[in-house]
Parts: C-alpha cells; structure tokens; sequence
C-alpha cells in the first residue's frame, strides 16, 4: 500500500519521539505522531510522508492510554513548550529514567553501572525561572506574545504559562498592554523590519527580584518612551513578594532566529538580578545562563558536588562553567578551581559572583572550552584531580575529551542535558580508560521530552 499525505491512518502508540511525539508503525512504516502519547490507539492523518517513516497528528483517539490525563494547560496540544503535558507525571518519569538507561547501554556501551532513580518534582509547574515570549501579531491586528507552535514560528497567544513563575505572567500581560497601547511596531522575520522581537522575563525564588529585558531591533524605544514604559512596569502588583528590580533593553538588529543581541541597556535598575541557590548568591544578567528550573538546580548540584569527592586539596577544572555556579559550590571544598565559559557577560557574573560570597579560590577564563583547555593540557606541568564539564546539548568536542584523557583527573563529573550525546562521550572516555560508576538523571524540565543527567567516571587503575 502506498501511503501519503492526507491518508488516514489507524496505529497503536508504542513510545515517544525525540520531539514529544507518539511513535508507532503502521504497515511497516513507522510513524510520529502530534498529541498521542504510549498507549494510545488513535485514527491519524498523514502530514509528511518520507522513505520508510511520516509524520501525523491525531484526528481521534480510538482508546486512550491509562497514562493519558487531561493537560493543566489549554494550549498544550497547539504550543511547542510543553511537549508532553497529557502524559501523565509518574510516566513522564518513567519513560525519561529508562532514556538515559538505554542510552547509556545502547549507545554508550556501558555495562555495570548504577542508574540511581530519576529525581522529579512534587509540584512539577510553574517552575522557570526565564521565560522568552517572541511578539507577533494576531490576525486581527492585536500585539500578542506567547510560545512557538511546534516546529512552526506560529505564535500560540498564552496568558497563563502553566511552566513559568507567576510573577512571569503578570509582568507579560503588562507589558503586552504597553506595547498595544503604544502600537509599536512588531518584528518581521522575513523583511527584517519592526521594532519589538522578544520579551525576556528572569524570575528570582531565592529573591523575588525580577527582570524585564525588551529585545529589540533598534538602538531604543521610539517617542521617548523609555520612562512610560518603566513606570507601566514599576507600577505592576505581583504575587508574593516579587518585585521588578531590573529593567533592559536588548539590542538585536541581526536578521538571525538567535533571540539576544550582545548589547544590553538598562533603564531601570541594575542590569542583573540576584537569587540564590543553597546559601550561595548569584547575580545573572540578561546574557548569562543559569539553570532554569530552582528547585531541581539545588539537587543536580548537589549530586554533582557529591560525585565529585572533594576534600579540599584538589585542583579542579569547571568546563561551560555559565556564571559559576558549579564552580562556586565545588570551590567551597576544592584547593583550586578553574572554570571556563564563552559568553563574555557570562564570565564578568561568575566573578562578581565570587567576590559577592567571599570566594577567592576560582578563576574564570572566557573563551571556548575545546581551546583553552586543551592549550593548557600541553603545559609540563598540567594536572588536575577533578575535571566537571556542563556541556550544551551537541555535547563535548573531540579536541576537549582528547584533552581530558591526556590530563588523566582521577574523577570525571559530566553535567548533561542530551542523553544520546552523553552517551557518545561517556564511551569516548570510557575506551580512554575511564569506568562510568554512577548515573543520576534529574527532572529539570516536566512535560518536556528534556532531562538532565549527571554522572560519575573514574580512571581505571591497571596493576603493575
């Protein structure tokens, strides 16, 4: 039978996509199907058709999945945030706990391992703590901000994010109110032309500071209306005790899908926040990362500083360090600690976050990882006893794995948020002589198909 578009199709769900899509075959094809989740048995249509595999969305669910619950959010199924939100909690777990395991095992080649169980969250929502809404247009002409539709730059209009911090939404709608009342021009992605591209919102738990970063195609808000805007947003009430204390405009007059520019101004404020994580601070700016779920951060770090074995003689190296926080909880019990991160912004945080909590054991470097610590590696006299990396989703580059091998650090920590790419590099070190011992997966993204690992390696000690 030969399939195509528009075909109508009935399939039973048998797993999950990379993307938070169904999986299931159907006459020999397999399929991805948009909205179902494992178990399901659903009547589909084709909307894309390849060799030996398609893609398809749900015109009706035959018989329901026993893990199928209603989504807390109205637009789960149209916004390309939350992936997997009708799927429920307990086997969202599940189903991520047994991704980093087969990969691992699959792809890694790891055997004898200890998989330790995944660590969720008791309330998995309204966790995020940095939001980018992109601005559009309705159909109608209204100003409107929301999320991505996926695999699409359709913007799903959002009010309410069930993800974000509830401070979030409320400055959302107040600065969508600004910008209609105001009737700025909105960014054309294919002209290049419009004024407003983003809304970055940073939340902070430890806090309740909060930043409002306008990204714009432009040197600044048009008729003056820098100081109407801060004061529409200083006067906003928020739950609890958050508060606006930064706010920014962000430059970006590159015709690019990449959000931020790298020139930042600040009206209101300082042009970062402060929140904590343990009884540690940090100050984030607008361009530097910090991980985006609170709750679980203090976890992850928690195991990797456990893994990590310090007893306060070792000399330590933190490769994609963002704004240090890794480092500064590993200094707290190292001799030494290096860490090391591209983005500019990211490394002027890390060190004023060392000087904010007193510590004067780290040093920051920025550049690229896969550079300086290799260049450094060729040193007579390069040695390190712990070696953490905290790589982005593509995972570590050669030139750096090769680097780590040749240093030979008793204990390799790897912080990662791609499982399959874990897996590549993890077998990479471990025909370099390291044995992989534990692997601690952590839920830092619910009802997305994300998760977060973090594991331990030790160098393999050959009798004489």
């Amino acid at each position: 039978m030969l399939l195509k578009k528009n075909d109508s199709i009935e399939l039973t769900i048998t797993d999950i996509g990379v993307n938070g899509e169904g999986y299931g075959r159907y006459e020999g094809c397999s399929f991805f199907v948009k909205n179902a989740v494992p178990g399901d048995r659903v009547r589909a249509m084709i909307t894309r058709m390849n060799k030996g595999y398609g893609y398809a969305k749900v015109l009706e669910v035959l018989e329901a999945s026993a893990h199928r619950v209603k989504p807390a959010c109205p637009n789960a199924e149209r916004c390309g945030g939350c992936q997997i939100m009708q799927l429920s909690y307990d086997e969202q777990l599940r189903i991520k706990e047994e991704k980093v395991r087969s990969c691992l095992t699959h792809i890694g080649k790891q055997t004898g391992f200890e998989l330790c169980p995944i660590i969720g969250m008791g309330d998995p929502y309204h966790y995020r703590n940095k939001t980018q809404f992109p601005v559009g247009l309705s159909r109608d002409g209204r100003i409107v901000t929301g999320f991505y539709a996926g695999h699409t730059h359709y913007i799903v209009e959002t009010d309410e994010c069930c993800a974000a911090q509830p401070a979030a939404n409320v400055i959302l709608r107040h600065v969508r109110d600004f910008l209609n009342k105001n009737e700025l021009p909105v960014y054309d992605e294919e002209t290049g032309n419009g004024l407003v591209r983003h809304v970055l919102i940073r939340t902070a738990r430890g806090t309740g500071e909060c930043m409002v970063c306008l990204v714009i195609n432009g040197s600044g808000l048009p008729y003056n209306l820098n100081d109407e805007f801060v004061q529409a947003l200083t006067k906003a009430e928020l739950p609890g005790s958050a508060r606006i204390t930064s706010i920014c405009l962000n430059i970006n007059k590159e015709k690019t899908n990449v959000i931020l520019g790298r020139k930042v101004i600040c009206l209101y404020g300082n042009e970062y926040i402060t929140d904590t994580i343990g009884d540690l601070s940090f100050r984030i700016s607008p361009l530097a990362f910090f991980q985006i779920n609170p709750e679980q951060t203090e976890k992850l770090y928690a195991k990797a500083l456990e893994y990590a074995g310090l007893t306060g003689r070792e000399n330590v190296w933190d490769l994609y360090c963002g704004s240090g926080t890794i480092s500064l909880f590993l200094a707290r019990q190292a001799a030494l600690v290096r860490g090391v991160e591209i983005v500019p912004a990211a490394i002027e945080n890390a060190e004023e976050n060392a000087r904010l909590n007193g510590i004067e054991n780290a040093l920051f470097f920025c550049g690229e990882a896969e550079k300086i610590f290799p260049e450094w590696a060729q040193e007579e006299d390069a040695q390190a006893d712990v070696v953490v990396v905290d790589p982005p989703r593509k995972g570590c580059d050669a030139r750096l794995l090769e680097a780590i091998l040749k240093v030979a650090p008793d204990r390799i920590v790897y912080v990662s948020c791609d499982p399959a790419t874990l897996a590549r590099d993890v077998k990479i070190l471990s025909d370099g002589g390291y044995k992989l011992v534990k692997a601690q997966p952590v839920d830092m993204f619910p009802h997305t198909v994300h998760v977060e690992t973090v594991v331990l390696m030790t160098k393999i000690q050959i009798e004489k």
